[in-house]
């Protein structure tokens, strides 16, 4: 295989980065509030250690040299906040080994960081499914009724009726907390783009509820919206509501519902993944 001295540099930042998520993931382990959370994000662990053992095989056949482990990044010391980083951090490594994969000639390696990217994806999904699970820590406003996304990822079983429900539901409150962040702070262009988004996805959600004969529930998003002490909590309110809102599509795409849902749901659950990147963009900016 060619010394390619590009792809000899990223597989060693490759192999540092699982290093380091050893090394994270081994604190946030001890830290999860449940035995089931624990138990995950050891699984997790796990696949970071073979891809840092596979990785590690590619680079000393490459350069017939050890690679060296560096922890690159700090680990925060809080679960959230560690959760929150290692989301991050999942998300930045799909597309990092993706792009490895492409610049690589040899199969074995395209095939490796192919199904690392693929991995450290499943480990994103799980690290938001946590996020959603926990209430947020800088005051920001949650919802605390059977409410939307809140009552859809505390419910234990749902119906069809249900699930539409709580989805409407949902997407009413995301409009109604947009547009009053809009009066409060101004022309924002990102919320006042998804804002239009929300309307956009209530007036997919709507045939819905003809076709399966469901009541259209009655909109009380305003009495659960409060407003941020500023643009930067704003974001953060957006960040924690499109990644609740993704885990209770990710849920209801886990189970048997006709085809026609499915596709709505699956829209709604990829614009919500965009608008969740456009608000985490936003809050590292402020």
């Amino acid at each position: 295989m060619p010394n390619d001295t590009q792809l000899i540099d990223d597989i060693q930042k490759a192999i540092n980065a699982e290093f380091s998520a050893v090394d994270c993931y081994g604190k946030l382990a001890n830290m999860a509030p449940s035995e089931d959370e624990r138990n995950i994000i050891l699984e997790i662990l796990n696949d970071e250690k073979r891809h840092m053992e596979e990785f590690s095989r590619i680079y000393t056949h490459l350069t017939g040299k050890q690679p060296s482990y560096q922890i690159i990044e700090d680990c925060p010391d809080k679960f959230r906040q560690g959760i929150e980083f290692a989301f991050k951090d999942e998300q930045e490594a799909t597309d990092f080994y993706l792009d490895i994969a492409d610049q690589a000639q040899d199969a074995y390696i395209k095939d490796r960081f192919k199904r690392a990217a693929s991995d450290e994806q499943n480990h994103a999904v799980w690290f938001l499914f946590f996020l959603s699970k926990i209430p947020m820590v800088n005051g920001t406003h949650r919802q605390t009724e059977d409410y939307g996304a809140t009552g859809a990822l505390s419910a234990a079983t749902f119906t069809l009726p249900q699930m539409l429900t709580y989805a409407l539901q949902d997407e009413y409150l995301a409009q109604a907390r947009y547009d009053n962040i809009l009066r409060t702070f101004g022309n924002i262009r990102t919320f006042a783009r998804i804002k239009e988004a929300e309307l956009r996805h209530i007036n997919a959600l709507l045939p819905l509820f003809t076709r399966y004969q469901v009541p259209i529930p009655e909109d009380k998003s305003q009495q659960f919206v409060t407003t941020p002490e500023s643009i930067k909590a704003a974001y953060a309110e957006g960040v924690q509501a499109e990644i609740d809102n993704i885990s209770m599509y990710e849920r209801f795409l886990s189970l048997n519902i006709p085809n026609g849902v499915r596709f709505v749901f699956s829209q709604l659950r990829n614009a919500s993944l965009n608008h969740l990147e456009a608000f985490k963009r936003g809050l590292a900016r402020n």
